[in-house]
């Protein structure tokens, strides 16, 4: 069966973190949503997602075809509700549609009919949905243990060092050519998942549960609470809470980051401290694009939404919620606004329209140190969210 995964109404509800990207590809736990469905689904996944996106992201239609919601997590039991769908039925929960099973030239009304009770399969068991940013950091503990049965079950991990001071070794997983040494690993409160080629320094203090993706590096010293999950080649260091890094993103120096979900080709610099409860411990809000207003969260604990490409300057300050969109930069003293937009440049003292050209030029530099292509469908993506973002800049 060929499986796509779709983009709902949670795509706008998961921005800025969707700009760049399907909700689909977003990293919770140790797997993005999308290697989770592989591997329950044990095939390969296309998507269905905004046009744009669609050169990165492309569609692969067969003559039958199974659409799964990019946004709900799988399970054993829901991908085998899944599997169970006959031609032209969907699977839905609280009027959330999950999947539909369909031909391929009916992928452009599948999800725009109405769904009658006649083609309607109710999934009765509880789903776990994303679809607002800071769900990704506050699901992510359950999700990594998740991911961590998953991916380790019959296997053996790779010996730990005698140098390294050890809690809870049976929760303790190294992939191939993962180095740690003199660091204390405590994996009593949750798993710790070190991946392939990935590397703990010397004096690192680990509280799991933790996640480091393939060639991830926690630097010397640092202060690491779960959960926290750090995606492909990301760096880190300083004192880290509840953070999910998507991949490619580097907060290498000392300075304290919570409660926090980053994007690609991110890097935070030295001393940056992002503030995670306000001093009156009051609700957190955050900036909506769907509402275009700030909007309860119902959390005490909530630091930094921050998109693909952002950067920050050193000692940054950031306050409780602050939303930074896809390609900021950031910089100087003073707290900026919390809703800093894609492509503006500034901070306390007043941001201006950070140029589309001196974007690609960054980009394109920050990729080719991980021998990757900054091309012309990456700049295309950027420059797409640059024409749709231009409304939150006419102030500057």
């Amino acid at each position: 069966m060929n499986y796509i995964l779709f983009d709902d109404g949670a795509w706008n509800d998961m921005l800025p973190i969707s700009f760049t990207r399907p909700v689909a590809e977003i990293r919770v736990g140790i797997l993005t949503i999308h290697e989770k469905w592989e591997r329950y689904l044990n095939s390969q996944l296309s998507f269905l997602t905004q046009q744009y996106l669609s050169k990165k992201f492309p569609i692969q239609l067969q003559e039958e075809n199974v659409l799964v919601n990019g946004s709900v997590l799988p399970s054993k039991e829901l991908s085998q509700a899944i599997q169970n769908l006959k031609l032209n039925e969907y699977l839905i929960r609280d009027k959330i549609v999950i999947a539909a099973r369909f031909s391929s030239q009916e992928v452009n009304l599948v999800l725009e009919e109405e769904i009658t009770d006649k083609k309607a399969v109710e999934y009765t068991s509880e789903i776990i949905r994303i679809d607002k940013p800071y769900q990704v950091f506050g699901l992510n503990d359950q999700a990594l243990r998740d991911d961590f049965k998953l991916l380790t079950a019959g296997r053996e991990s790779q010996p730990i060092s005698e140098s390294v001071n050890v809690l809870g070794k049976e929760n303790i997983f190294l992939e191939e050519g993962a180095k740690v040494e003199f660091a204390t690993l405590n994996a009593q409160n949750g798993p710790i998942y070190i991946g392939k080629d990935a590397e703990i320094m010397e004096g690192v203090l680990v509280r799991g549960p933790l996640a480091m993706c393939q060639n991830s590096a926690i630097n010397m010293g640092a202060k690491i609470y779960g959960a926290t999950t750090l995606g492909p080649y990301c760096k880190c260091g300083g004192e880290l809470n509840n953070v999910v890094m998507i991949g490619y993103s580097n907060k290498a120096h000392d300075g304290f980051l919570g409660n926090a979900l980053i994007g690609e080709w991110c890097n935070i610099g030295a001393d940056t401290n992002n503030s995670n409860l306000k001093n009156n411990y009051s609700q957190v809000k955050l900036w909506s694009y769907t509402s275009e207003s700030f909007a309860r969260t119902g959390l005490q604990f909530c630091g930094t939404i921050m998109g693909d490409h952002s950067k920050c300057g050193i000692n940054t300050m950031l306050n409780t919620g602050t939303v930074i969109g896809v390609s900021a930069n950031v910089y100087g003293a003073g707290f900026p606004r919390n809703f800093i937009p894609s492509f503006s440049m500034g901070g306390n003292h007043g941001f201006k329209e950070y140029r589309l050209k001196a974007a690609y030029e960054v980009a394109d530099l920050v990729m080719k140190r991980r021998a990757l292509e900054f091309d012309q469908v990456e700049k295309d993506i950027l420059a797409e969210v640059f024409e749709m973002t231009k409304v939150y800049r006419k102030s500057f």
